[in-house]
């Protein structure tokens, strides 16, 4: 185990319960079937917008009904402008305890140690993190059928402001004291690939930052399309103030449109080992992305530029067919009058684009 990743006693993990409940971001249960999962999703841009961050951390059910046949798998991708993706294999190493927002105890402007890395030359980070901000509610789509039951969901729980400063390294490269922003998210649920059909994701957080270091404003905003049932499909748009939550724009109040192409040249297939899948001929990526949502006299929209994308292929629990998740960086700029407030700031976004891969 590198240095750099080995947990010091400072950081030891907490009680596993309380009389709160569990100290952790998950209720203290098992896994119970192999479709049932849930899993930390963290992300994160530098101030001076050269670096990007995205880091996986799922907990996967062995259809055993017990903790001990549960397995894990991690995922960290970096970018560098003007030098492209660096990704891990699924097995980055995570210092334990993994610091998230839910159910820790962790107070607002109190940083705590994040690192995640390769296990062996690749790309690794050595964080401290901590919070600005409130999450918003939870929220959960219902979806699939036969042949695989009509018992699948997802739900998940978003925060916005999360505040890393720390080192980065790129192989033989580090960029250290590295200031960025970010947000972090918790999915649970259980489900197969395939049937979830696709999602849009992404988020922007204001350069400008209140006094005590939240966002000014914060956008999240949700498309998930399950293959079935047809009236399955829900979306949401999110805008904290200040790191609190001052809007939910419910799916029949959000639309989505998607322009253009994005060329194949600017995306990187990832990890490096998901080239023995031989997955086929990814979906398209738009070159453009815009979304509205409106709510009585309140509006938010989004333009999102799709710049450069990783391909990070997921093998299929229930079949053959492949399943990506696209991690795309890109400008974004969001305008809007909530409650009687304007909003207008341009920024860099990170939206994914997940979906299953053309047959042709």
């Amino acid at each position: 185990m590198p240095a750099n990743l080995i947990p010091r006693e400072t950081d030891a993990a907490p009680p596993a319960h309380s009389p709160l409940g569990p100290r952790g971001p998950f209720p203290d249960a098992p896994l119970g079937g192999v479709l049932e999962r849930r899993w930390l999703h963290f992300a994160f841009l530098s101030v001076d917008g050269s670096l990007a961050l995205v880091a996986n951390v799922a907990q996967l059910g062995s259809g055993l009904g017990s903790a001990t046949g549960q397995r894990t798998t991690s995922v960290l991708l970096l970018h560098e402008r003007g030098r492209g993706w660096s990704a891990s294999q699924y097995n980055a190493r995570t210092y334990e305890p993994l610091w998230s927002s839910f159910r820790l105890p962790y107070p607002h402007g109190v940083p705590r140690r994040f690192e995640l890395g390769a296990t062996g030359s690749g790309p690794q980070v050595a964080l401290d993190l901590h919070r600005t901000s409130r999450p918003c509610t939870s929220q959960c789509a219902p979806f699939g059928a036969a042949p695989f039951g009509a018992d699948q969901h997802l739900r998940w729980q978003s925060e916005t402001g999360v505040v890393a400063r720390g080192d980065w390294t790129f192989g033989d490269r580090r960029h250290s004291a590295v200031e960025a922003v970010g947000y972090h998210e918790r999915v649970r649920g259980y489900w197969g690939w395939p049937e979830l059909g696709g999602w849009v994701f992404g988020f922007a957080n204001d350069p400008a930052r209140s006094a005590d270091g939240a966002p000014r404003a914060a956008v999240v905003f949700t498309l998930i399309q399950p293959l079935v049932p047809g009236d399955a499909a829900t979306a949401s748009v999110v805008l904290w103030r200040d790191g609190r939550l001052a809007r939910h724009f419910p799916r029949r109040r959000v639309s989505v449109a998607m322009r253009g192409e994005l060329d194949q040249s600017h995306v990187t297939q990832v990890p490096a080992l998901a080239r023995l899948f031989g997955t086929p001929p990814m979906q398209t990526i738009p070159r453009r992305l815009v979304i509205a949502a409106g709510m009585g006299d309140d509006e938010l929209v989004l333009d999102f530029c799709c710049e450069t994308a990783a391909r990070v292929v997921v093998p299929s629990e229930t079949g053959i067919d492949p399943f990506s998740v696209h991690e795309v960086l890109g400008p974004m700029t969001i305008n809007g009058l909530v409650r009687g407030r304007s909003l207008a700031f341009q920024t860099d976004g990170i939206v994914e684009f997940a979906g299953g891969a053309r047959a042709d």
